[in-house]
């Protein structure tokens, strides 16, 4: 990161940020390759954010991976897209401890292959006591998804409790989330030119800031990175207060 963006963003970092990585099989396209070229390159590009991530201290990073919509791509590109992830796990997860960095599959497990399964859990083991930065991937993840598991645990919880549900709270529903123990995401990042979340992250993303690029996720560098970083220290987040009320505080804590 240069001089000065560090000096400018050094009190505004993201604690938190999630990615939407798309554009892997349009990069490959427009060099006439395969789509698993593409992703293979994306692959390598993840490699770089968590580096990046490390250096710059944010402590959560939360990347898009597969979506619970993705299963319904051709049957090739998703079995080349599970070989690719058996081969980050068996390859990357000692490189991710060795650096500090706690790996964290989230989504639905159940209906993914029984090795594939016991990778993770065998990554997150490795890596569970880890605390310079959490990595979670999502895997066979969907917002509505995350939602309706969370509501029905929380329910039993609440029930078994012998509670009424005229005391159930939000608070009850987000602290069975995929990412309940982690903060919300300050800034979500999507590549690739398209402007929606596309049902990820749907409750945890209620006061993110966005940020659109059209650079497509093979392409998405440090630079591109400190642009997106840059735009966040610029932002006047305001969890439905004022701009005056933002700035009175400011005010007052100096």
């Amino acid at each position: 990161m240069s001089s000065a963006l560090a000096a400018e963003t050094a009190n505004k970092h993201p604690r938190h940020i999630a990615i939407i990585m798309d554009g892997n099989g349009r990069w490959a396209y427009r060099r006439h390759l395969p789509r698993v070229a593409g992703h293979r390159r994306g692959a390598e590009v993840v490699r770089e954010m968590v580096q990046r991530c490390v250096d710059l201290k944010i402590p959560h990073l939360t990347l898009f991976a597969f979506s619970t919509e993705n299963w319904r791509r051709p049957p090739l590109e998703v079995r080349l897209l599970m070989n690719l992830f058996r081969l980050l796990l068996r390859r990357e997860a000692r490189k991710l401890h060795e650096n500090g960095v706690r790996l964290r599959i989230i989504g639905e497990r159940s209906n993914l292959a029984a090795d594939l399964q016991t990778l993770i859990a065998e990554a997150e083991a490795l890596t569970a006591e880890n605390r310079r930065l959490t990595l979670n991937l999502a895997v066979n993840y969907g917002g509505r998804w995350d939602i309706t598991q969370a509501t029905k645990r929380a329910v039993a919880r609440h029930l078994e409790s012998g509670e009424s549900l005229d005391t159930f709270r939000e608070e009850d529903l987000a602290a069975e989330l995929c990412l309940a123990d982690s903060p919300e995401p300050d800034l979500l990042i999507r590549t690739g030119g398209e402007e929606r979340i596309s049902n990820f992250l749907i409750w945890q993303l209620a006061y993110t800031e966005f940020y659109f690029t059209d650079t497509l996720w093979p392409d998405f560098d440090g630079n591109a990175l400190e642009l997106a970083l840059k735009s966040f220290a610029h932002r006047q987040r305001r969890f439905g207060r004022t701009g005056d009320q933002i700035l009175d505080d400011a005010c007052a804590s100096d």
